[in-house]
């Protein structure tokens, strides 16, 4: 079975940084595309980042310049480096992988950018 963790989330001030590490277990790493969803209270889970397994990535447009995913297909690792944080980047940060319709999610981290 596949299993995705997330750890890295917490608080920090507006303009400050986090980076959010995601391990997988129990898949083929290689061949699944990895991504970052985030959701916040009462609203719908967004996508924020997406990375394949040849690097290729796409970025929601509220990030781009701000963030960046990144993965290590020797280590089942992706990553999330979020700079310039803004208080409407609060929310639970989720890690996702996908691989021919089948999807599978992390438990969440929260992240929270308040003042």
């Amino acid at each position: 079975q596949v299993h995705l963790v997330e750890s890295g989330g917490g608080l920090v001030q507006p303009g400050g940084s986090l980076r959010l590490s995601c391990t997988a277990s129990g898949i083929r790493f290689r061949l699944y595309v990895m991504a970052w969803y985030r959701q916040a209270p009462g609203k719908q889970r967004d996508l924020v980042a997406r990375i394949r397994s040849d690097g290729s990535t796409d970025y929601a447009d509220s990030v781009k310049g701000r963030f960046t995913i990144s993965r290590d297909n020797a280590k089942n690792m992706v990553w999330l480096q979020m700079n310039s944080l803004k208080p409407e980047d609060t929310a639970v940060y989720i890690c996702n992988a996908v691989s021919f319709g089948s999807g599978s999610w992390g438990q969440g981290t929260q992240v929270t950018v308040s003042s």
